[in-house]
């Protein structure tokens, strides 16, 4: 049962994905850690957001820009080299309110965003995006608002965003791999929330250029506030 739900799930938050471009993986993220043990959560949503990312990709082959991929693939491996080199001194009991800050933040923070803004190129994006996914599982939006920038159709900016991210947290699953994290004692769940989110992408993809982006958005980024904050207070009411 609890796999359905979770394919289900994974479905729903990569479909928001292939429509909006962002704000699937963070729903996901905000939403796991009622359903897995903490030191999973990480490696789990980073290999199902690779199924999502990666089928998103492919189905909106036509619409990447490859020609930034080199770049932020540089810094990818420079970040998640460092990122991995601190991981070991990071309290994982407070991972779910790193997610829960990051994410109010990257919603309502315009001070967090303009910091964000200044290192626009894509060596520094995909050295924060790819590191940080290591603590916070879901960074999307520091590469996507400078693909915004660079692109103004929304079909390159959805399908580039996602080849960036498919690099991310494939990069992040072979780290986790490689500190002995055992996926297979997760193979029924993880397989159901591949499928969804394989599903998902095909689905939004098809469904981009029906729905009002700019109210999904709204409607979006009030769901995401709210799992935040539920995140932070159930991390507070554990250490009072």
């Amino acid at each position: 049962m609890e796999e359905l739900f979770l394919g289900l799930l994974t479905f729903f938050t990569s479909v928001v994905a292939a429509v909006v471009g962002i704000g699937g993986g963070m729903m996901l993220i905000a939403i796991l850690p009622s359903f897995l043990p903490t030191n999973a959560l990480i490696p789990v949503h980073g290999l199902t957001q690779v199924s999502s990312n990666l089928s998103r990709a492919y189905f909106g082959r036509k619409d990447i820009v490859y020609s930034v991929v080199p770049k932020f693939l540089i810094g990818s491996f420079l970040g998640i080299a460092f990122f991995a080199g601190i991981l070991s001194l990071i309290s994982l009991e407070y991972v779910p309110l790193f997610i829960g800050i990051y994410i109010l933040l990257s919603l309502w923070s315009e001070k967090f965003n303009e910091k964000i803004k200044k290192y626009e190129n894509y060596y520094i994006a995909g050295f924060f995006q790819t590191g940080l996914s290591m603590v916070v599982g879901a960074t999307g939006p520091l590469t996507m608002t400078l693909l915004f920038k660079d692109f103004k159709d929304k079909d390159k900016v959805v399908s580039t965003g996602a080849l960036l991210m498919s690099i991310t947290h494939f990069l992040k699953v072979v780290v986790f791999i490689y500190f002995g994290f055992v996926f297979s004692d997760y193979i029924t769940i993880i397989l159901a929330m591949i499928f969804g989110a394989v599903l998902g992408s095909f689905v939004g993809t098809k469904a981009r250029n029906l729905i009002d982006g700019k109210k999904f958005a709204i409607i979006l980024k009030v769901l995401l506030t709210i799992l935040a904050i539920n995140l932070i207070i159930k991390v507070v009411l554990e250490i009072l």
